[in-house]
């Protein structure tokens, strides 16, 4: 679940130590498993509700709880965001996948306290190529953002080369939400912004854990959330919007992808 800006209170960014990174780690670990296991029921005519109550149960199986239930009153356990939906989708039975739906599903898990934050794409079906390629950029700019994770580097720098990346191939970041701080809380400091100038913010530090979770429109990068929910955030222009994220660990080296699953990153 992504963080707005104006909720950010510019605290100190925590640096984890051995103990805590090793909490988080085992927490990120099965939110990743989590996407693994709920991909297979991504399909034409299954409603979102019933993805959510499938990973609430994965969630409480493996001795975890669901971080966005009862989060400053959020009513479910993921976030399942379809089509023009930028984030912050409430799970429905009157949500139904239909063929040529992109999704994002978003699960951060609780852990014997510990938090662990991801999210990522799923295609129900066979989609469009304008989808293909949306998914494909926005996935690029996560991996781009990653690779700037080292000591010493500027935060605004992960901001820089996704904007730079997407803008270039024709599609907008979303600037009201952004990355955050997370392991002891669900959203710690920093800001983790994903369009921003070259070199700008503070730097990064070993034992900093935080979200990379860049969202880009195929259309306009304005937000606008729904009345009647309060939660969900939808494309300005009812284009589509696609979202990927991990938990990342600075270490002395560079990077670990605490949530990475599937050997990505090794």
């Amino acid at each position: 679940m992504h963080l707005v800006l104006k909720h950010i209170k510019g605290m100190a960014i925590i640096i984890k130590n051995l103990e805590q990174i090793e909490g988080i780690r085992k927490s990120s670990q099965l939110a990743g498993q989590t996407l693994n296991f709920i991909e297979e029921y991504v399909k034409p005519g299954i409603h979102t509700e019933y993805l959510d109550d499938l990973m609430a149960q994965f969630i409480q199986d493996n001795g975890a709880i669901s971080a966005t239930l009862d989060y400053h009153g959020y009513p479910k356990s993921s976030c399942i965001s379809p089509n023009n939906v930028i984030c912050h989708g409430i799970p429905s039975k009157n949500t139904i996948l239909k063929e040529g739906d992109i999704i994002n599903i978003d699960v951060t898990t609780i852990l014997n306290g510990y938090f662990g934050d991801t999210s990522r794409m799923y295609k129900v079906g066979e989609i469009s190529q304008e989808a293909q390629s949306l998914i494909d950029v926005t996935k690029h700019c996560l991996n781009l953002g990653i690779h700037e994770v080292k000591p010493k580097n500027s935060f605004g720098n992960i901001g820089y080369v996704i904007g730079r990346y997407a803008q270039a191939k024709g599609y907008s970041v979303v600037y009201e939400f952004c990355g955050h701080g997370v392991g002891l809380e669900f959203h710690e400091d920093p800001q983790v912004d994903h369009i921003a100038r070259r070199n700008s913010g503070q730097l990064m530090k070993p034992g900093m854990i935080f979200t990379i979770e860049p969202m880009i429109n195929m259309g306009k990068p304005k937000v606008t959330i729904d009345e009647k929910d309060g939660w969900t955030a939808r494309t300005i222009d009812n284009k589509l919007s696609a979202q990927f994220e991990h938990t990342v660990l600075v270490t002395p080296e560079g990077f670990e992808v605490l949530t990475d699953v599937n050997g990505e990153f090794n």
